[in-house]
């Protein structure tokens, strides 16, 4: 940061004392063409009374110029008399400009503390040296992670930045066995029956721990729009969600999506993550790892050759009987049935009833920061 250095500014008084000198006036020449007292006329050439809009309009015509010449001398003189900023102004503009500092420091992910102190906190946060090195506000390339939406990684916006880099440090202190491809693998099928009952959700997690995958939940940034996301810290895979939409279907989805991102080992050789937002009336993702996840949970979720018949022989009258029915059959919660009906019919009111909030299910996982809960990690 370079420092500027401000020269003195005269108060207007003195140059209107030159004018005077140049055109042979004296005040009480000047106080009589404004129709001035002279002693307060004094006062402004002595620099002890300001400048108003008024007296500047009269100061225009009695010197044939511009009143706005005058105005703008006492802006300058006022800018220059100003109490300085406090220097951490800048910095605080710096950073919020670009990430959301408040929210982090509600969450407490860093200290509200002086502003002095901001700068080695948002590097302490993301684990860097310098400030140049931090992605948005440096040069810095994001070279980890990825928006899924994009046709290419390089549409990360500041706020999934944050969110990932905070999934990744609580991941990082997370105690899990070395992953096992073929543990993970035979666990599908323990993960699919806790899918059956709504309080049976919170046991998924301990069943990925044990495979040596680490489950992290941080509630969503305003307007990051991520679901999930799959990344590795040396070798080890770290799953993390948002609950953003807080639902049974959204939950067992994305889940699953990111497990298949996971047993495909999508991003770690590559050295990005991919993040997954769900959006049922945005553009359909066109890489082939999101395409293979998304059929994989898909399928997983509710077989989709039953999906569809069942859909092709009831519609358009699909009761609730009959879907409570098929949810049995298929051995899945009912709401996740619902929510691959409603996407596949558009029919997004369709049952709503049965889509509840499903984060208390996970009150009692250890790794879940947000809603009100802080994961201390240090700076």
């Amino acid at each position: 940061m370079t420092n500027r250095t401000t020269m003195p500014v005269d108060h207007p008084g003195t140059f209107i004392a030159e004018e005077l000198d140049a055109r042979g006036w004296l005040q009480a020449d000047l106080a009589y063409i404004l129709g001035m007292d002279p002693g307060h006329l004094n006062k402004i050439i002595a620099g002890k009374a300001d400048i108003n809009p008024d007296i500047a309009v009269s100061f225009g015509d009695a010197f044939d110029m511009s009143p706005e010449f005058f105005m703008n001398l006492q802006k300058l003189y006022d800018l220059n008399r100003a109490k300085k900023a406090d220097p951490g102004v800048r910095t605080r503009a710096l950073w919020l400009s670009v990430f959301p500092v408040r929210e982090m420091i509600k969450r407490k992910w860093i200290e509200d503390a002086e502003p002095a102190l901001l700068d080695l906190q948002m590097m302490r946060f993301f684990e860097k040296n310098r400030i140049s090195d931090i992605p948005f506000v440096g040069d810095a390339p994001v070279v980890a992670y990825a928006a899924k939406k994009s046709s290419d990684y390089d549409s990360t916006t500041p706020n999934q930045y944050v969110w990932l880099t905070r999934v990744r440090k609580i991941g990082e202190q997370m105690d899990a066995p070395p992953y096992s491809e073929k543990a993970l693998r035979d666990s599908l099928r323990d993960i699919r029956a806790h899918m059956m009952l709504r309080e049976d959700f919170g046991r998924i997690p301990l069943i990925l721990n044990r495979c040596g995958v680490r489950f992290v939940l941080v509630e969503h940034l305003p307007g990051s729009k991520i679901d999930g996301v799959c990344l590795w810290i040396d070798g080890q895979p770290v799953i993390g969600l948002t609950l953003r939409l807080d639902r049974a279907d959204n939950l067992c989805f994305v889940l699953r999506h990111e497990i298949e991102h996971v047993l495909n080992r999508d991003g770690m050789e590559e050295s990005f993550a991919p993040v997954d937002e769900f959006d049922p009336d945005g553009p359909s993702d066109t890489r082939e790892c999101e395409k293979l996840a998304n059929e994989a949970a898909a399928e997983f979720c509710v077989p989709q050759r039953l999906l569809d018949s069942f859909i092709l022989r009831k519609s358009p009258f699909i009761s609730e009987k009959d879907v409570a029915a098929f949810a049995a059959r298929v051995e899945i919660n009912i709401a996740v049935v619902i929510g691959q009906i409603q996407r596949k019919t558009q029919r997004y009111t369709f049952l709503r009833k049965y889509q509840t909030s499903v984060r208390d299910c996970f009150s009692g996982w250890r790794y879940t920061d947000g809603w009100g809960r802080h994961i201390p990690t240090g700076l």
